[in-house]
């Protein structure tokens, strides 16, 4: 492959790990979903500016606590860590058994790495956006405190 190629594959493979992290970084499961009230008493009362204010301070609580959105917030490093090995050791092995030893293996193996690397970031960006449930409950506690009522996340 000549490096225009190369360079080429590189870009895609940068963005389509974007725009896939962008996809899973969203929606009513994702670390970055907001609560959403109900229309009580208390929300007609004080209004939606209001209330989305005091959303806002529960979260800014929740975090002051020392708690986070996300429930696991080193997995894209540590899945792109996995990848690297996994595919790394596995092509160098099957580099041996196919007899392309020395450098040839060495080749092998960096390829893998690579390749494994890649996948297992793609995989990590997938993974990393979980809820922490421990957060959510905090900010519906403070919310519920405030007489609001929160009938999910979005």
């Amino acid at each position: 492959m000549n490096s225009s190629a190369q360079g080429l594959a590189r870009c895609a493979a940068t963005a389509a790990l974007v725009l896939l992290s962008a996809c899973a970084a969203s929606g009513p499961d994702s670390a970055s979903a907001r609560p959403v009230l109900y229309p009580n008493a208390t929300l007609n009362r004080v209004g939606e500016a209001q209330g989305r204010l005091e959303v806002n301070a529960c979260l800014s609580r929740a975090t002051a606590a020392g708690l986070t959105s996300m429930q696991g917030t080193n997995q894209v490093g540590r899945r792109a860590g996995e990848g690297a090995a996994t595919a790394g050791v596995a092509s160098a092995v099957g580099a041996l058994i196919t007899g392309r030893g020395g450098e040839g293996m060495l080749r092998a193996g960096a390829a893998g790495a690579a390749i494994g690397g890649s996948a297992g970031a793609v995989s990590g960006a997938f993974h990393n956006d979980r809820p922490n449930s421990t957060y959510r409950s905090f900010v519906q506690r403070c919310l519920s405190e405030k007489g609001f009522e929160v009938i999910g996340w979005n």
